[in-house]
């Protein structure tokens, strides 16, 4: 199962993410999420923060194109990136390519 379904004119995609890691990095796939890790804490919505903020580094996309659209207080959570870049493309695919 794909951990991304492409929308006309965004992406959807599902993470699971782990907070108060060591260091930050998308650490492929895990089931039909794509794993990302965080340094963040899970306290107070600073981990959701802090992932919205990394991403938006990683792939060079506005913050305010990344919105969490559920999973706002759990570790799996599905992402909507609105205008996604061929990069972001090129990156998700090479990742569920293996």
């Amino acid at each position: 199962m794909p951990c991304f379904d492409e929308k006309d004119g965004y992406i959807l995609l599902n993470v699971r993410v782990v907070p108060n890691a060591s260091c930050d990095g998308i650490q492929g796939l895990m089931g039909d999420a794509l794993k990302i890790r965080i340094q963040a804490p899970p306290v107070d919505g600073k981990a959701n923060a802090y992932l919205i903020k990394y991403l938006s580094r990683h792939w060079n996309i506005s913050r305010r194109s990344i919105r969490i659209i559920a999973g706002e207080t759990g570790r799996s959570k599905r992402l909507r990136i609105d205008q996604p870049s061929d990069e972001l493309r090129k990156e998700l695919l090479s990742i569920e390519s293996g």
